[in-house]
């Protein structure tokens, strides 16, 4: 996938389901309920249980859906998410090596930095976009919205400290998209399986960010 398909479909869809899970039943059902919300992007962190086999499972299962992983750390663990078929990488940090093996593999990856030099570094050296990450413990929005000025052409994807009634405030403020793990998925609602719930929050998020006519159409 080109950098460009991936900058598009950030822009259509404006938000990342980052799922984390110990039982990859739950992760199963916690894909398919923000897929039934409209949420096309989808996250399984390397270290979920049987990553490999969730990746591999929901790209069948979830065609219409872009099935991605992250928290990839090196990169022999970058070449097993490609194999599983992995449709686009996120890491915690930035390695010049893991985003030109990516680039390599044309494979849109997304390193995670923080500061205006680790950013920039991460985008010269091929990065498809970048994650700002933890944003909430540099201001969050604030911050997101003072990058603009020198940064305003680095898409910007801010997680940790995304909330569903915050994250319409990161696009205006600049980001091209945000990735939410558990604000979508509450410890309690994974616990007691309730995925309608995460279902309908999901949609609500959906809905804040790209108004009731995008979703319908969907």
């Amino acid at each position: 996938m080109s950098d460009q398909t991936w900058l598009s479909k950030l822009k259509q869809h404006k938000a990342i389901a980052v799922i984390r899970t110990p039982k990859m039943y739950w992760g199963e059902q916690m894909a398919m309920a923000v897929a039934s919300a409209g949420m096309q992007l989808i996250e399984i962190t390397w270290d979920s249980d049987r990553a490999r086999d969730l990746i591999s499972e929901l790209r069948v299962h979830l065609p219409h859906c872009l099935i991605g992983t992250g928290t990839l750390f090196n990169v022999q663990q970058l070449q097993e998410a490609i194999a599983a078929g992995a449709q686009f990488l996120f890491t915690p940090h930035t390695d010049v090596e893991m985003i030109k093996r990516a680039v390599f593999k044309n494979v849109p990856i997304i390193p995670g930095a923080l500061t205006p030099t680790e950013i920039i570094t991460a985008w010269h050296q091929g990065a498809s976009s970048v994650k700002v990450f933890p944003v909430q413990a540099m201001g969050g929005v604030n911050y997101i919205r003072s990058l603009q000025g020198p940064l305003g052409h680095i898409p910007l994807i801010p997680t940790g400290g995304v909330t569903i009634d915050n994250a319409s405030a990161f696009l205006q403020g600049g980001a091209i998209a945000v990735g939410l793990s558990g604000e979508l998925f509450p410890k309690q609602w994974v616990l007691t399986e309730n995925w309608s719930a995460i279902s309908t929050q999901s949609k609500d998020l959906m809905v804040r960010l790209n108004g009731d006519s995008q979703l319908l159409a969907q």
